[in-house]
């Protein structure tokens, strides 16, 4: 084990400590923040109704309407449509809360407590992350998952309780193919398709046959660059938040696709305060947010099961 010091001969006074100070550098460890990607894949349409005032907000969703053949003289079928409602709730909270000792602030060789603020920012919006990404994976609509995925075909796999998907360099571009099928089956916009998955998954994407940068939509090809860009009208995004879970000896993934209709996100009463330490001389810094999220439209989110193959 490697000594904290410089060594020092046996007989020979050490000064470490007494006579050569301990110096810190001015710049603090870069920390490595998970990727976030709730704010790309979810939509804010409903935040303004409730940034001011109220703890809740009622969607209202466009009601089926029947479509019937006519024929010249024949009397008409009318219906009442009914409309119906989801409540998104704002019902989840973050915060976080530090003191600041005034003598500490005054001594330090830096700016010590922007680069704490910013930082419980940054572990914040992991959080929320987080949270989203392991609560939303089955709620998607039940043709849009499982092994018989479809709603208008039902023969697409994308990996089922007790037999997870298999996913390898092989097929993975293939995968996600069947995935923009199974929202195609659901008339979902094209425009706007997201698909969050692990970092293995991007990994054998880079290891794929994905050789044509056309696909991706950029430039160059991603074995060139190392960016996922765009794969068969998907937005990819890698990350470490998505839920996983253990199905007999397979570690699996539960991967996220859709549109941003699919998942709508609010925050209200966000707070960032500075206040007198009443115990001690110094600062108390906190911040709070809080937060709802509800998919709205099942039908625009899938869920592809997956293993590593």
């Amino acid at each position: 084990m490697a000594s904290t010091v410089y060594p020092v001969a046996s007989g020979h006074p050490d000064l470490s400590g007494t006579y050569i100070p301990t110096l810190y550098a001015m710049k603090l460890l870069v920390e490595f923040y998970k990727a976030t990607v709730f704010g790309e894949i979810a939509n804010t349409d409903y935040e303004g109704e409730i940034k001011q005032h109220g703890d809740k907000v009622t969607v209202r969703m466009l009601p089926s309407i029947t479509v019937r053949d006519y024929v010249k003289g024949q009397g008409l079928n009318y219906e009442s449509p009914e409309p119906a409602t989801v409540e998104l709730l704002i019902d989840q909270g973050k915060y976080w809360a530090i003191s600041i000792n005034k003598v500490d602030e005054v001594q330090a060789d830096i700016d010590f407590v922007d680069k704490w603020a910013v930082h419980a920012s940054e572990q914040v919006k992991i959080e929320i992350d987080s949270d989203i990404l392991g609560d939303i994976y089955d709620d998607n609509h039940a043709s849009n998952g499982g092994a018989t995925a479809g709603l208008e075909s039902s023969s697409i796999n994308l990996g089922a309780s007790g037999s997870p998907l298999s996913v390898t360099k092989s097929n993975v571009l293939d995968v996600l193919v069947d995935c923009g099928t199974v929202l195609d089956e659901q008339n979902v916009p094209e425009t706007g398709r997201w698909c969050v998955i692990p970092p293995w998954m991007a990994g054998s994407i880079k290891k794929s046959d994905l050789k044509d940068c056309s696909m991706t939509g950029d430039g160059e090809s991603v074995l060139r660059n190392g960016r996922l860009g765009r794969i068969d009208r998907f937005t990819l995004y890698s990350s470490n938040n998505l839920h996983t879970a253990t199905d007999g000896t397979d570690s699996v993934t539960d991967c996220i696709f859709g549109h941003p209709t699919a998942l709508t996100f609010a925050s209200q009463m966000t707070e960032k305060e500075v206040i007198p330490n009443p115990d001690d001389f110094g600062r108390l810094l906190r911040a709070l947010q809080v937060y709802g999220f509800k998919v709205v439209k099942s039908e625009a989110l899938g869920r592809l099961y997956a293993t590593k193959g």
